[in-house]
């Protein structure tokens, strides 16, 4: 019997399984970065953040919270994933052309992992296992 070792199978069981785990991944991961922003938002302190679009440290700041937080809670539950890949995906561009546009690639390939996959996320949407999924269904069987 051939192994099936090097063949790809794409079965939509297969995918949505992909994109379950992808979207709670990279959902997870940007959490991490977004959280520590969210205290910095609220915090007493001063704030201390950049401004790469020329809106106001406190306009780029919340920008990047609503991005890194509230759009990465919706990829990872596969609520308007397409909608909120967008300024996930613009977060992560700013962050590689402008934020570290003259650092080395080291220092800015995560943003470009990043932008991959929530163009990835953008074109293929949520997959089965996902709100958008269930809601989507569920106004069909109505």
């Amino acid at each position: 019997m051939k192994t099936k070792t090097y063949s790809t199978i794409l079965n939509l069981k297969n995918t949505d399984i992909a994109l379950l785990f992808l979207r709670l991944g990279v959902g997870g991961l940007m959490l991490t970065h977004g959280i520590p922003k969210l205290v910095n938002l609220f915090d007493s302190n001063p704030i201390r953040f950049g401004d790469p679009i020329g809106i106001g440290v406190e306009a780029s700041l919340a920008l990047a919270v609503f991005s890194e937080v509230i759009c990465s809670v919706l990829v990872i539950i596969g609520l308007g994933t397409r909608l909120a890949a967008i300024p996930l995906f613009f977060t992560m561009f700013v962050a590689f052309f402008v934020v570290h546009g003259a650092d080395p690639f080291k220092n800015k390939e995560l943003a470009l992992f990043f932008m991959i996959v929530y163009l990835v996320l953008f074109l293929t949407g949520s997959g089965k296992y996902s709100l958008d999924h269930y809601f989507l269904n569920r106004k069909k069987g109505a």
